[in-house]
């Protein structure tokens, strides 16, 4: 396997490479993998560990620029997980809306231009809208959708374009196009002072004197671990059907007030959870867990890692 990876130096990108280290480590076969970055000299300095790999070369260039993507190269394989998650939501929504959709459809041109016979999207849960407090779990066969006049959906709607933008490339060309919805994650990489509530309790518990819980802890939440993500991705990259969405995420779910408990319990015994703000006000999303019974029974996926472990990986 010839693979471009978009996205190979974010927190999916870096899991992903972990993956195939270790793969490499234990004698497995791992594909040859090409990675697309704007800086690849600073990514190998802040990350030597992963120098010195026959199986991986990186390539200067931007997926926003199309002249600035690998020539001359064969891939059978694209992985698009190029996300701005952790500065997403401090771009203009219009900015936005227009990388997720622009991106998508310059990998896809390049995926088509080089005859790759598969792609995979990775998408998220976002595209389904509000889940309703009756859906605990919500499978790909729902059909929400974020409201398309409220700037603030701007993520979920350019996600749900670039889905649609796989199905139109699926139906029209000789390309392989599947899509993972991925939810919430956790994770050695998992910035602790951004907009993720796990990363911030996370911070609080190792660095200061109290867990803070802005809002009433009620919204519901669940935590796929970042080591089988990476794992998810590339079996639903291989053998995901055409054309179809994967739901990526654990089907564990915990409020966040439980989940504050949880971080001070195993990090910082002692230590006092605060509550600001527990009116409620919150306008996102009150339930965010996926149903991933479709990825366990036709891919034969599981849950290998628990929030508890995952958690206490940050004691290392």
């Amino acid at each position: 396997m010839k693979l471009l990876l978009t996205g190979g130096t974010g927190f999916f990108g870096r899991a992903l490479l972990r993956n195939w280290v270790a793969d490499e480590l234990l004698g497995f076969d791992v594909p040859e993998v090409t990675v697309i970055t704007r800086s690849p000299r600073s990514f190998m300095e802040r990350y030597p560990n992963f120098n010195g790999h026959d199986w991986l070369n990186f390539h200067e260039g931007n997926i926003l620029s199309p002249e600035s993507l690998p020539k001359g190269h064969v891939f059978t394989h694209v992985l698009h997980a190029a996300t701005e998650s952790a500065i997403g939501p401090s771009l203009p929504a219009l900015q936005r809306y227009d990388d997720i959709v622009t991106g998508t459809r310059n990998m896809l041109d390049y995926a088509v231009k080089n005859h790759a016979e598969r792609f995979l999207l990775t998408s998220s849960g976002g595209v389904y809208g509000p889940q309703p407090a009756n859906l605990r779990k919500v499978p790909e066969s729902y059909l929400g959708s974020p409201d398309p006049l409220d700037p603030a959906s701007s993520y979920g709607i350019g996600k749900r374009a670039a889905e649609h933008l796989c199905g139109l490339y699926n139906e029209r060309f000789a390309l392989e196009p599947v899509i993972a919805r991925c939810f919430s994650f956790i994770g050695q990489d998992l910035p602790l002072r951004a907009h993720f509530a796990i990363g911030n309790f996370i911070h609080d518990a190792l660095h200061n004197d109290n867990i803070v819980v802005t809002g009433n802890g009620n919204t519901v939440r669940s935590y796929m671990n970042q080591a089988d993500l990476a794992k998810w991705l590339f079996r639903i990259l291989t053998i995901g059907v055409a054309g179809h969405a994967y739901n990526v995420g654990s089907d564990k779910a915990i409020t966040i007030s439980q989940l504050a408990d949880r971080v001070r319990d195993i990090l910082s015994p002692g230590k006092s959870v605060v509550f600001k703000n527990t009116t409620d006000t919150f306008q996102g999303r009150n339930f965010y867990v996926p149903d991933i019974s479709l990825a366990k029974l036709h891919l034969d996926l599981e849950l290998k890692i628990s929030l508890d472990d995952s958690i206490e990986q940050f004691l290392k």
